[in-house]
């Protein structure tokens, strides 16, 4: 066990030119007292993005004055020495691959809105990444055995599963959208009634208000809403139903923005529990796929748009540039960004803060009616000592058993992959809550094969 105290803590980011998380990365490592001393190790393989990540970070360390030390490489190894903590969050070519991972699914009926960890996308997004995540893993152990793995890559239960079951010698955990930010419990404090705006939020407030969230990533449930012991689960509901009358109108019309609220509310008032990230969760149930004979009230998902996402990271790459040339001042940097989940666990963990954050782990009798090794999404705590979830209960009839289906995808995937099995790729697009048909899935399978040969490892063509 590594000394449960780091004093200048070695931070290594593997897929530093993955812009949601880099940037955030630079600005909690010098922002934080507890780690602005320590060292930024950035890894990335293209150099371009590389150079320019790690020359920001270092911009960014100076004009706030902090002793934070900053890495650059191609070659993870040249880093892994020393390393407290190792964040994974690369991706190869994503937007292109998930653009034809969505197209090719939808050819054969099969509606993603946004593709990256269920159904066909969620498998090939893990035929992609996992064999690099493992390849990983095993420098880690070689390199660096007593840090802390932090999986930041989609599909994250399958990544999570197969780093605790096929390198069981690291300490990982996987992060995604997460709920522990504080706007998120005070947008449904403010949902219940219990305050007027998110601002009014305080750890009082927040000490009173029972919250308790679970499910698999992407596929979360709120169990339980008590404030001060009375149940707050119907106004919240109530409220979610009368914004999903005005929702959209003129406002986000991405395929991961539409209907949200709508569908919490028609989830909720089917299973009388609340979806806590619907914008994944309409992609993980088949109701809005099309299939129905009659219309629905909710159209069938939108798909997730490719050269959108495009724009977007061009939009980030211009702000990076701008950055670095002066065209935007450097001491703007704090004020654009703020804090990221991984790094406000790792910061958390350093400091020996005490917090609790939302971590994909191995469940351990939180939800007391699913399995131990059942890899879940709970509020836990955390610390350089371990992942304590905190308790749950009961999963409801019925959540229960999509979730165990969702489980059983992921973890078929997990094994398919790291055992180069395709008994087990088939068997796990069969499993897929999304597959309806088994020729189908055959043919979706050949094509993303065909397709993604640039990228998918050369022994599926053997």
């Amino acid at each position: 066990m590594m000394d449960s105290k780091v004093s200048q803590p070695k931070v290594v980011v593997i897929g530093a030119g993955s812009l949601f998380f880099g940037r955030q990365s630079i600005w909690q490592m010098v922002h934080s007292k507890y780690l602005n001393n320590g060292t930024l190790a950035l890894v990335d393989t293209d150099e371009e993005k590389l150079s320019k990540m790690v020359r920001l970070a270092e911009m960014v360390a100076k004009e706030n004055n902090v002793s934070l030390k900053v890495e650059g490489s191609t070659n993870w190894r040249q880093v892994l020495k020393g390393a407290d903590f190792v964040v994974l969050s690369f991706a190869e070519d994503t937007v292109k691959y998930r653009g034809i991972d969505c197209q090719v699914s939808l050819k054969y009926g099969i509606r993603m809105c946004s593709g990256d960890t269920i159904g066909p996308g969620g498998i090939f997004r893990a035929m992609r990444e996992l064999p690099f995540i493992m390849e990983c893993a095993k420098d880690i152990e070689e390199l660096c055995p007593d840090a802390w793995v932090i999986n930041y890559i989609n599909p994250s239960t399958v990544h999570g599963i197969a780093l605790s079951r096929y390198a069981p010698k690291l300490k990982s955990f996987a992060l995604c959208d997460s709920h522990h930010m504080p706007h998120i419990k005070a947008d449904y404090a403010v949902r219940a009634g219990i305050i007027q705006d998110r601002r009014e939020f305080t750890k009082e407030i927040d000490g009173r208000f029972d919250f308790r969230v679970a499910g698999v990533n992407h596929f979360t449930w709120l169990l339980k809403a008590e404030y001060e012991g009375m149940d707050v689960m119907t106004p919240i509901a109530e409220a979610l139903r009368k914004s999903a009358a005005t929702e959209n109108n003129g406002g986000d019309t991405g395929a991961k923005a539409l209907y949200n609220d709508a569908i919490t509310y028609e989830l909720y008032n089917i299973f009388g529990y609340i979806p806590t990230c619907t914008a994944h969760t309409k992609e993980y149930v088949r109701y809005w796929q099309g299939l129905g004979k009659t219309k629905d009230a909710i159209p069938p998902l939108k798909i997730w748009e490719t050269e959108d996402r495009y724009k977007r990271h061009e939009e980030m790459w211009r702000q990076v540039d701008d950055f670095i040339t002066g065209n935007i001042p450097i001491s703007d940097y704090m004020k654009s960004f703020g804090p990221d989940h991984a790094t406000d666990i790792i910061e958390n963990m350093v400091g020996n803060l005490g917090k609790r954050f939302f971590i994909n782990s191995l469940n351990n009798g939180a939800v007391t009616n699913m399995n131990d090794d059942a890899f879940l999404e709970l509020l836990s705590e955390v610390s350089m000592d371990g992942i304590k979830p905190l308790h749950v209960g009961e999963m409801p009839r019925g959540i229960r058993g999509m979730q165990e289906l969702v489980l059983d995808t992921h973890e078929l995937t997990a094994e398919a992959v790291v055992e180069r099995s395709f008994t087990k790729l088939r068997r796990a697009m069969m499993t897929d809550p999304l597959v309806n048909s088994i020729h189908d899935a055959d043919l979706i399978i050949k094509e993303l094969l065909e397709l993604e040969r640039e990228i998918i490892p050369g022994y599926w063509y053997e």
